[in-house]
């Protein structure tokens, strides 16, 4: 993905909820980090999620996993920094999360 796509979608305005992935035939689709379950590689990725549907995707299991960190800790700074910053401070500090 490149740079300027960005790797999280934003959710009411205010923090990443979901982060893109790749399907096999290259559609690019927006999965939420809160409902995965596992990630197993077989070799291709399979995302299994909460109501054990499956989804394989093209990126590697340690790709997927960096991005589930990234999220996680962009939304605990948040709880951190307080949540009565204004979603335009949110989302300045998530600009800065490498893709």
């Amino acid at each position: 993905m490149g740079a300027n796509q960005g790797e999280f979608d934003t959710h009411e305005g205010i923090y990443p909820a979901m982060i893109k992935v790749t399907r096999l035939n290259d559609s690019v689709l927006t999965i939420n980090v809160e409902k995965i379950q596992s990630l197993q590689a077989t070799p291709d990725t399979v995302i299994t999620f909460t109501n054990h549907d499956r989804l394989m995707v093209k990126e590697p299991v340690e790709e997927i996993s960096q991005r589930i960190v990234e999220y996680q800790r962009a939304v605990n700074s948040q709880n951190v920094a307080g949540s009565d910053d204004p979603p335009e401070t949110h989302r300045s500090i998530l600009a800065n999360i490498p893709v």
